[in-house]
């Protein structure tokens, strides 16, 4: 039987268990910071949704009437979590213009939600015109 010298371990050839560890602990905390900003534009997502539906919320309301009535719009409800709330006020007519001219109405529209940090609001002005009497009635 023939002894020769014992085989050697080079050391170049792989991590040590201290590396390794360090190598986990980087990609741990790399990957909790991912989730977080993942997490975060999701939650950034949802309220950015929650103001579309409110934008969406607020054009049908306006396109649900061409005109005021002569006595305003005054009118609020409760619609998908969105508290909402409607009040018109009559413009005066500038000066030069007869009575009989068509009246405007400045129309403020308020909605309401609970948002993720808060309560939301949005806030919409528009003037309309004021209905036009029937037919046969009395002129405003």
């Amino acid at each position: 039987m023939k002894t020769g010298p014992l085989p050697t371990f080079d050391r170049s050839h792989g991590f040590s268990l201290l590396e390794l560890l360090v190598a986990m602990a980087v990609m741990a905390l790399s990957l909790t910071l991912l989730y977080q900003v993942d997490a975060g534009v999701l939650r950034g997502l949802g309220d950015q949704t929650l103001q579309q539906r409110a934008n969406v919320l607020a054009q049908s309301l306006l396109d649900a009437r061409d005109a005021v009535p002569a006595d305003g719009w005054h009118e609020q409800g409760h619609d998908a979590g969105f508290d909402w709330q409607v009040d018109s006020t009559p413009l005066s007519l500038p000066p030069g213009l007869p009575e009989s001219a068509p009246r405007l109405h400045q129309v403020r529209l308020a909605i309401r939600w609970a948002g993720r940090l808060g309560p939301k609001a949005l806030e919409l002005n528009t003037v309309l015109p004021q209905a036009l009497p029937e037919p046969g009635g009395k002129a405003p």
